[in-house]
């Protein structure tokens, strides 16, 4: 089983910003990819970001220039750096992780942590 921990969301002013971070847990664990989506009250989960273990990254078109995904990957980890943030980014951020688990697949999802941009 593979368990994933998120930490850091919270409620920030407008052009103010936040660091989601994630960490991945289990025993025999080889993640390829790493990503955070967001899903607010009435509207369907999206992508936020997300990135490989090679480095290569992907980003949301409303979050680019905005937003910057990193991991470290002897900590399995990902980070999400927030900046510049607006009440639309308001919504439970969820972490996602996927890779290889004593050569099984598996793709896993954090409980999800609540941002709130507001003045």
């Amino acid at each position: 089983q593979v368990q994933l921990v998120e930490s850091g969301g919270g409620l920030v002013q407008p052009g103010g910003s936040l660091r989601l971070s994630c960490a991945a847990s289990g025993i025999g664990v080889r993640i390829s990819i790493m990503g955070w989506y967001r899903q607010a009250p009435g509207n369907e989960r999206e992508l936020v970001a997300s990135i490989t273990n090679g480095g290569k990254t992907n980003y949301g078109d409303s979050v680019k220039g905005r937003f910057t995904i990193s991991r470290d990957n002897a900590k399995n980890t990902v980070y999400l750096q927030m900046n510049s943030l607006k009440p639309a980014d308001t919504a439970v951020y969820y972490c996602n992780v996927a890779g290889t688990r004593w050569s099984s697949d598996f793709d896993s999802w954090g409980q999800g942590t609540q941002v709130t941009v507001s003045s």
